[in-house]
């Protein structure tokens, strides 16, 4: 049981000391992965993988309940507790609940005020690495994710899946 691998620098816990050493990673700004397609470079193969999946449209994980696809399987275990409307991860100091840990241990930090990643460009802190990469893409005017439709280019994958429905 427990967590004993302890992230010095956000105090997040891990189960594995490898799990550990490769969270430290988005603190140390290191992403040895490249992708050949746009150039982006991302700290995990994992990610580099799931991020190809955006040039090449590919949603394998299809929802059973309304049909609705994902790049990937932890994405439609997600979405299909909207379904059920399952929220097993509860606050301790306000009581709200929630369907992932994730969204429960960022959601804490509101409680807290910590904001534990900051722009190595202009120095705005956040609350989440999602967040931080988000926006580090005003300096870098990048735009990773191409429509496949039109040819059209996105900062965000959002922005991309909201542009798809009007194909």
């Amino acid at each position: 049981g427990g967590r004993p691998y302890k992230c010095l620098e956000c105090g997040k816990s891990f189960r594995q000391s490898n799990k550990l050493n490769q969270h430290q990673m988005i603190h140390a700004g290191g992403r040895p992965y490249k992708c050949s397609e746009c150039g982006k470079s991302f700290r995990q193969s994992s990610c580099l993988i799931r991020h190809q999946m955006t040039h090449t449209g590919r949603r394998p994980y299809k929802c059973s309940e309304c049909g609705k696809s994902f790049r990937q399987s932890s994405c439609l275990i997600r979405h299909q507790m909207t379904h059920t409307g399952r929220r097993p991860y509860k606050c301790s100091e306000c009581g709200k609940s929630f369907r992932q840990s994730s969204c429960l241990i960022r959601h804490q930090m509101t409680h807290t005020g910590r904001r534990p990643y900051k722009c190595s460009e202009c120095g705005i802190s956040f609350r989440q690495n999602s967040c931080l990469i988000r926006h580090e893409v005003i300096h870098t005017g990048e735009q990773p994710y191409k429509c496949l439709e039109c040819g059209k280019s996105f900062s965000q994958s959002s922005c991309l899946i909201r542009h798809e429905v009007i194909h």
